[in-house]
């Protein structure tokens, strides 16, 4: 009797130290995501969007170029892209 008290508390013990590890992991995850979205949403922030464009072609290419990377990197959605897009090809 006294075995099987002592494998059932060691099992108790066992799984509750499995559980506080796993406890303590997951919110560990949870701050860095959410320290990962603040940055990104102040990267985005930071961003100023691409000034209208200046005569000349070569310009208005590097602007469009621009603006892919930025569409490319996540930081503009493709109604802003379109929308940028217009801008310079109009001007």
């Amino acid at each position: 009797m006294p075995r099987l008290i002592r494998g059932v508390a060691r099992t108790a013990v066992i799984a509750g130290t499995a559980t506080a590890v796993s406890g303590r992991v997951r919110r560990r995850q949870a701050e860095k995501s959410a320290e990962g979205d603040a940055a990104d949403e102040q990267q985005t922030t930071q961003q100023a969007p691409p000034a209208p464009a200046a005569s000349g072609q070569d310009d208005m290419v590097a602007q469009l170029k621009q603006l892919a990377e930025l569409k490319d990197q996540g930081i503009l959605t493709e109604e802003e892209f379109t929308a940028q897009k217009a801008k310079i090809l109009n001007s």
